[in-house]
C-alpha cells in the first residue's frame, strides 16, 4: 500500500500583492515569513515549526481559496483512492502532491 500524508495548508491569493497578503497572514497567525529554498516569486511561506504543517501562500489566477496538499509516494494510487471517495481531479501542478 502506498503512503500519503497531509503536508501543506496552501492559501491561494487571487490577484493579490503577495508580499502584503503574506504580511497580513503572518501577523494573524503569529509566524514570520520565510522563502528559504524557494526562489519562485509566486510563493511566500510562513515560518512554521518543523513538526507543523507548512503554510505557503501562492499567487493564482483563479478565485482565492485554501486547499490542502497531500504528499504521497504513489500519486496515481492516491488520486484514485480520493476520487473513489468523491474527490474531483482538477489540475496536476507538481509530481508528488
Amino acid at each position: 500500500m502506498h503512503h500519503s500524508r497531509q503536508c501543506h495548508l496552501v492559501i491561494d491569493c487571487h490577484g493579490a500583492d503577495l508580499e502584503q497578503a503574506a504580511a497580513r497572514r503572518s501577523r494573524a497567525l503569529g509566524h514570520g515569513i520565510t522563502n528559504a529554498g524557494n526562489a519562485d516569486t509566486r510563493y511566500a511561506v510562513l515560518d512554521t515549526p518543523p513538526d507543523a504543517l507548512r503554510v505557503p501562500l501562492q499567487r493564482v489566477d483563479h478565485d482565492s481559496r485554501v486547499h490542502l496538499d497531500l504528499e504521497t509516494d504513489d500519486l496515481e494510487a492516491e488520486a484514485a483512492r480520493l476520487e473513489a471517495l468523491g474527490a474531483t481531479r482538477i489540475q496536476q501542478v507538481q509530481g508528488r502532491w
